[in-house]
Parts: C-alpha cells; sequence; structure tokens
C-alpha cells in the first residue's frame, strides 16, 4: 500500500500544476523556431501521407522545429505541429519521426488545445478550494484551511492530469490509424516509444506503481502493448520504411547537429575518417562555426563532388562564402540553388543578402526581384523584409522601406516602431494602393495589440 504524499512532494506537485496553467496559453512564445528550407521540405513529405490520412489538407498544416533540446513534439491548438530539435537529434529514422507526427495530429484532429476543458474544470476545482481554504484560515482553523485547500489542489491535479491521459490515449489510437491508412508502418512509433521509456529509466523518471495518478501520459510500458498489438495486425506492419526519406533524414538530422551541437562533439560523432555525407555534413557546419574556411569549404567540396546538383549543398557553400566576406564568389553557387528549388524564400533571401553584400549597385535590381519573391510567398520572413528595406533605401524608395520595417518590427514584437513606420509609409505611398492598404492593416494590427497589452496591466 502507498504511504499518503507528503507535504514536500505535494508542494512540488503543485507547483508545476500552476506552471502548466501559467505556462500552457503560449508554449512555442518563449523558445525559438528553427528556419531551414531542406528541413521544412522534409518535413513536409514525411508528414503528408498522414495528414492526409487524417482528413486535413496538407497546405493547413505546418510541421515546425523548435530550438529545444528536450526529447518532445506538441501541438499548441490550430493546425500546427511543434518538433523539438531534441527529438530529432533523439531519433535515429525518418519512421520514428513519423509516428511521432502520426500521435501529434491525432491531438490537430481531437481538438486538444493547450487550455482545455479539463484544465478549465481543473481551476474551478483549485478556485474553489482555495476560497474554501482561505475561509477556514480566517476563521482560526489554519491546519484545517491548509488541508482544504491542498486535499482541493490534489483533486484539481488528479482532474486535469486524468484529462490529459484520455488525450493521450486518444492521440496514440488516432495517429496508429493514420499510420495505417498512409500504409506506413508502425515499426517507428513502437521504436521512439521504446527510446523515451529508457530515458525515462535513465533520467530516474520511470514512474512507480500507482504513479499513474500524477503522469499527465498513459504509462509508457503500457501504450508500447497496446500500440504493439494495434500496429503488428495492421497490413502496413511490415512495409518497408521510405529510403528515400530515410537518407534525407540521415542528413537533416547530421546537419542540425553540426549546427548545434559543440564542434568538439560533433567531431567525435562524426569523426574525419568518417567520409559519410551526413559526416561530411556535420563537420562542415562545425568547422564554420569555428570560422575554420578551409576545412568547411572542403567539406562544403566533398558533399558537391558526390551530388553536384544537390540545391541544399550548394546553399550550404554559398552560406559559408557569404558569412566569410566573400559575397561575390557566393553568387554563382546561391543563384543555382535558388534557381533549382524554384525561389524557395529561404534559400531566396540568402541570394538576395549576397547580392546586396557585394556593394554593387548592378545587382541591386536583381536582388529586389529576388526578395520580393520571396517574401510573397513567405511573408513571416523579417530578415527577408529587412533586406528588402535595405534594397528600397539605396534605390531611395523611402516609403516602402518605411513599409519593409513595419513588417519586420511587428514579427518582431517592437509594436510602438511598427505603428510609427507603417504610419509613416503611408504618407509616401499611393493612397489605395495594396502597399498603402498594407501599410493602414499593420498600423491598425500595432495598435490593436498595443491597447490590448495596456488593458492586461
Amino acid at each position: 500500500m502507498r504511504t499518503p504524499m507528503s507535504i514536500r512532494r505535494l508542494s512540488v506537485v503543485l507547483a508545476a500544476f500552476l506552471a502548466l496553467f501559467a505556462l500552457a496559453a503560449r508554449p512555442a512564445a518563449a523558445q525559438s523556431v528553427l528556419r531551414d528550407a531542406e528541413t521544412e521540405a522534409l518535413f513536409r513529405d514525411m508528414s503528408r501521407p498522414l495528414i492526409v490520412a487524417a482528413g486535413l489538407r496538407p497546405t493547413d498544416v505546418d510541421v515546425v522545429l523548435i530550438n529545444d533540446s528536450s526529447v518532445n513534439a506538441f501541438v499548441a491548438g490550430g493546425q500546427a505541429v511543434y518538433v523539438n530539435s531534441g527529438l530529432i537529434n533523439e531519433a535515429s529514422s525518418a519512421n520514428e519521426v513519423q509516428g511521432v507526427i502520426a500521435h501529434e495530429l491525432g491531438h490537430v484532429t481531437g481538438g486538444h488545445a493547450v487550455l482545455n476543458s479539463g484544465a478549465q474544470a481543473a481551476s474551478r476545482i483549485s478556485l474553489l478550494s482555495l476560497l474554501l481554504g482561505a475561509a477556514a484560515v480566517a476563521a482560526g482553523g489554519g491546519e484545517a484551511g491548509m488541508g482544504v485547500m491542498m486535499a482541493g489542489q490534489q483533486a484539481a491535479m488528479g482532474k486535469f492530469l486524468a484529462y490529459n491521459r484520455s488525450q493521450e490515449a486518444s492521440a496514440d489510437a488516432a495517429g496508429a490509424s493514420y499510420l495505417s491508412q498512409a500504409g506506413i508502418t508502425g515499426k517507428g512509433s513502437i521504436a521512439f516509444f521504446k527510446k523515451l521509456q529508457n530515458l525515462e529509466y535513465r533520467y530516474g523518471y520511470s514512474p512507480r506503481e500507482g504513479d499513474e495518478f500524477y503522469s499527465t501520459h498513459p504509462m509508457t510500458g503500457d501504450r508500447i502493448a497496446t500500440l504493439q498489438d494495434t500496429y503488428q495486425a495492421d497490413p502496413a506492419w511490415n512495409n518497408p520504411s521510405d529510403a528515400g526519406l530515410e537518407e534525407r533524414f540521415k542528413l537533416v538530422k547530421a546537419k542540425l547537429f553540426g549546427y548545434q551541437a559543440e564542434p568538439r562533439d560533433v567531431l567525435l560523432t562524426y569523426p574525419v575518417t568518417d567520409n559519410s555525407l551526413p559526416a561530411h555534413y556535420a563537420r562542415a557546419y562545425a568547422y564554420h562555426r569555428e570560422a575554420h574556411l578551409d576545412r568547411a569549404l572542403a567539406e562544403a567540396d566533398a558533399l558537391l563532388l558526390a551530388q553536384p546538383d544537390n540545391p541544399y549543398f550548394l546553399e550550404l557553400k554559398g552560406q559559408i562564402l557569404l558569412e566569410a566576406g566573400r559575397p561575390n564568389d557566393a553568387l554563382d553557387t546561391l543563384r543555382r540553388a535558388t534557381s533549382m528549388t524554384g525561389n524557395q524564400p529561404l534559400i531566396a533571401t540568402l541570394f538576395g543578402h549576397a547580392l546586396i553584400a557585394t556593394e554593387d549597385r548592378a545587382n541591386y535590381k536583381e536582388a529586389e526581384e529576388v526578395l520580393r519573391a520571396a517574401v510573397a510567398r513567405d511573408r513571416e520572413n523579417p530578415f527577408a523584409w529587412y533586406q528588402l528595406g535595405v534594397i528600397y533605401a539605396a534605390n531611395g524608395d523611402m516609403p516602402r522601406a518605411r513599409l519593409a520595417s513595419a513588417e519586420q518590427q511587428v514579427m518582431n514584437g517592437s509594436l510602438a516602431e511598427a505603428l510609427i513606420s507603417a504610419r509613416t509609409a503611408q504618407i509616401g505611398l499611393p493612397q489605395g494602393s495594396p502597399d498603402w492598404l498594407r501599410a493602414q492593416d499593420i498600423e491598425f494590427e500595432a495598435k490593436a495589440a498595443i491597447e490590448r497589452a495596456k488593458n492586461r496591466r
């Protein structure tokens, strides 16, 4: 029989419970999004059949990479799935990540908003217990009042976590269904759950018998057992994983590791004796971060020797040259990468930046064309707007330079500056033109956001 929860343990649980309510409203806000053309293309191709199986439109669902080393993925309302970089680093295959995405799509289709009705019911119990407890303390019953509050909070915690466990079980079942309909094996899903179970044991998070009450998720062992039966009975169980996606995943994983990990750790994981493409990729980023230009270029050239028409390898070499202060040398590779990807906005932005960095006015017209095309396809790209503003200013088109600044500022949360820039832009733009209307929209958006912020104080 379990002994009653100690005061100290309950206080820790309550603190975590309150933190849930404090942080759940904007779970991705305090974390940075990592943008990379190759990674986003891989996510789209990995998730497309699952999104279709879920009854959603691929153009309406985003899979977003978050710069966070924890092994996690989540949804935050709407139709976006957030995947932490730590999860990519832990996963061994694209198929494992597809299992995670399928599960998160189960949350999307289930309408499992972060602040859900279960949380609201729990908060009502929590608030009621606090009021009753405060009344008891005021009446002189200090210990009784604390008891009421603690018992009420424990009940609230139980209700909230039970609701959350129900959501997780529902998402597990939905994810299994989507994998099945897409003809994708569930072996990766099982493999990743086993990784999670090993992490629980490694870091001492493995729950004891009876701890289900305090867990936000169904017990990992139970989930594995349930899903194992489901997947093994599915016709897709023995389907091989997509070989092309798996090769691309290895490259993206190595690229991310080279970008994020300490260079010494990169060289331990991908030693110079390893001549695989993922190893060259990881080392190129590690050397570039350490400003070892010759070594970084040698790794990029090794990649291009193997795949001379790979646009992402071209992008890498162009980035290395540009950031080493050699923009003219970067133009050819970045122009090819931009063309081969159909003016992919992130790559096009890098190319536009290189054209501007040459400080040759003969390149400015091309830079403006490239950057305008980039923001037309991806308006949520503050660096592209900044570069476009530089070009407008260099050409003496200050109203559009201010509009570009307003676009960038509103995305970065600089609302007061965005308001001023938008108003200034309107003065010089033809009234009623598309640019003038956009400046007006930004003015209204920034003004409304500022007012909301004032009302919350």
